[in-house]
Protein backbone atom coordinates (compact mmCIF):
# COMPACT_ATOMS: atom_id res chain seq x y z
CA UNK A 1 0.00 0.00 0.00
CA UNK A 2 1.39 3.38 -1.02
CA UNK A 3 1.68 6.54 1.00
CA UNK A 4 -0.97 9.25 0.95
CA UNK A 5 0.78 12.58 0.52
CA UNK A 6 -1.43 15.30 1.97
CA UNK A 7 0.65 18.30 0.90
CA UNK A 8 2.57 18.36 -2.36
CA UNK A 9 5.68 20.31 -3.20
CA UNK A 10 3.76 22.85 -5.30
CA UNK A 11 1.60 23.71 -2.30
CA UNK A 12 4.66 23.94 -0.05
CA UNK A 13 6.41 26.28 -2.49
CA UNK A 14 3.27 28.42 -2.84
CA UNK A 15 3.01 28.69 0.95
CA UNK A 16 6.68 29.60 1.19
CA UNK A 17 6.35 32.26 -1.51
CA UNK A 18 3.41 33.78 0.37
CA UNK A 19 5.58 34.12 3.50
CA UNK A 20 8.88 35.39 2.04
CA UNK A 21 10.26 38.23 -0.05
CA UNK A 22 11.06 37.50 -3.70
CA UNK A 23 13.16 39.76 -5.88
CA UNK A 24 13.64 39.76 -9.65
CA UNK A 25 17.01 38.79 -11.10
CA UNK A 26 17.70 42.37 -12.24
CA UNK A 27 17.28 43.64 -8.67
CA UNK A 28 19.49 40.83 -7.35
CA UNK A 29 22.16 41.81 -9.90
CA UNK A 30 22.38 45.22 -8.22
CA UNK A 31 23.16 43.48 -4.91
CA UNK A 32 26.11 41.42 -6.15
CA UNK A 33 29.32 42.56 -4.50
CA UNK A 34 27.60 44.76 -1.95
CA UNK A 35 29.07 44.49 1.54
CA UNK A 36 25.62 44.35 3.17
CA UNK A 37 24.36 41.34 1.19
CA UNK A 38 25.27 37.67 0.85
CA UNK A 39 24.06 35.86 -2.26
CA UNK A 40 23.63 32.18 -1.38
CA UNK A 41 23.53 29.45 -4.03
CA UNK A 42 21.82 26.38 -2.59
CA UNK A 43 22.27 24.16 -5.63
CA UNK A 44 24.38 21.03 -5.49
CA UNK A 45 28.04 21.23 -6.52
CA UNK A 46 27.38 19.29 -9.75
CA UNK A 47 24.91 22.00 -10.83
CA UNK A 48 27.46 24.71 -10.09
CA UNK A 49 30.17 22.91 -12.04
CA UNK A 50 27.83 22.30 -14.98
CA UNK A 51 26.19 25.75 -15.18
CA UNK A 52 28.29 28.18 -13.15
CA UNK A 53 26.97 30.54 -10.50
CA UNK A 54 26.26 34.17 -9.74
CA UNK A 55 29.65 35.88 -9.34
CA UNK A 56 30.75 35.91 -5.72
CA UNK A 57 27.84 33.78 -4.48
CA UNK A 58 28.42 31.66 -1.40
CA UNK A 59 27.72 27.98 -2.05
CA UNK A 60 25.61 26.19 0.57
CA UNK A 61 24.04 22.88 -0.47
CA UNK A 62 20.32 22.84 0.39
CA UNK A 63 20.73 19.79 2.60
CA UNK A 64 23.19 21.63 4.87
CA UNK A 65 21.45 25.02 5.11
CA UNK A 66 19.82 24.67 8.52
CA UNK A 67 22.98 23.09 9.96
CA UNK A 68 25.19 25.88 8.62
CA UNK A 69 22.84 28.62 9.89
CA UNK A 70 22.44 27.28 13.45
CA UNK A 71 25.29 28.59 15.64
CA UNK A 72 24.85 25.62 18.01
CA UNK A 73 25.40 23.12 15.19
CA UNK A 74 28.84 21.55 14.80
CA UNK A 75 28.49 22.40 11.08
CA UNK A 76 27.79 26.13 11.60
CA UNK A 77 29.39 28.52 9.10
CA UNK A 78 30.34 32.05 10.24
CA UNK A 79 29.04 33.52 6.95
CA UNK A 80 25.57 33.19 8.49
CA UNK A 81 26.58 35.19 11.60
CA UNK A 82 26.71 38.56 9.89
CA UNK A 83 24.38 41.54 10.02
CA UNK A 84 23.57 41.30 6.31
CA UNK A 85 20.70 40.52 3.97
CA UNK A 86 20.76 36.96 2.65
CA UNK A 87 19.49 36.32 -0.88
CA UNK A 88 19.01 32.66 -1.78
CA UNK A 89 18.68 31.07 -5.20
CA UNK A 90 18.52 27.67 -6.86
CA UNK A 91 17.84 26.59 -10.44
CA UNK A 92 14.18 27.60 -10.74
CA UNK A 93 13.23 29.12 -7.35
CA UNK A 94 11.46 26.14 -5.79
CA UNK A 95 14.24 24.98 -3.47
CA UNK A 96 15.21 28.56 -2.71
CA UNK A 97 11.64 29.44 -1.72
CA UNK A 98 11.65 26.57 0.77
CA UNK A 99 15.18 27.43 1.93
CA UNK A 100 14.34 31.11 2.40
CA UNK A 101 11.27 30.22 4.45
CA UNK A 102 13.30 27.81 6.61
CA UNK A 103 16.03 30.41 7.17
CA UNK A 104 13.42 33.03 8.05
CA UNK A 105 11.72 30.63 10.49
CA UNK A 106 15.10 29.98 12.13
CA UNK A 107 15.49 33.72 12.76
CA UNK A 108 17.90 34.65 9.98
CA UNK A 109 16.88 38.04 8.67
CA UNK A 110 16.48 39.84 6.44
CA UNK A 111 16.17 37.17 3.77
CA UNK A 112 14.84 36.97 0.21
CA UNK A 113 15.13 34.75 -2.83
CA UNK A 114 15.52 35.34 -6.56
CA UNK A 115 12.33 34.92 -8.61
CA UNK A 116 12.90 32.29 -11.28
CA UNK A 117 16.26 31.33 -9.77
CA UNK A 118 19.44 30.88 -11.78
CA UNK A 119 17.37 30.16 -14.88
CA UNK A 120 15.94 33.69 -14.73
CA UNK A 121 19.42 35.08 -14.03
CA UNK A 122 20.83 33.44 -17.17
CA UNK A 123 17.77 34.36 -19.27
CA UNK A 124 18.35 38.00 -18.31
CA UNK A 125 21.90 37.74 -19.71
CA UNK A 126 23.49 38.47 -16.33
CA UNK A 127 27.09 37.45 -15.63
CA UNK A 128 27.97 33.88 -14.68
CA UNK A 129 31.10 32.71 -12.86
CA UNK A 130 32.50 29.27 -13.71
CA UNK A 131 33.06 26.72 -10.95
CA UNK A 132 35.77 24.05 -11.05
Amino acid sequence: MGQTITKGVKQMVAEANAAIRSIPAAEAADLVGREDHVIVDIRDIRELQREGKIPGAFSCPRGMLEFWIDPSSPYHKPVFDQDKTYVFYCASAWRSALATKAAQEMGLHPVAHIEGGFSAWKAAGLPVETVD
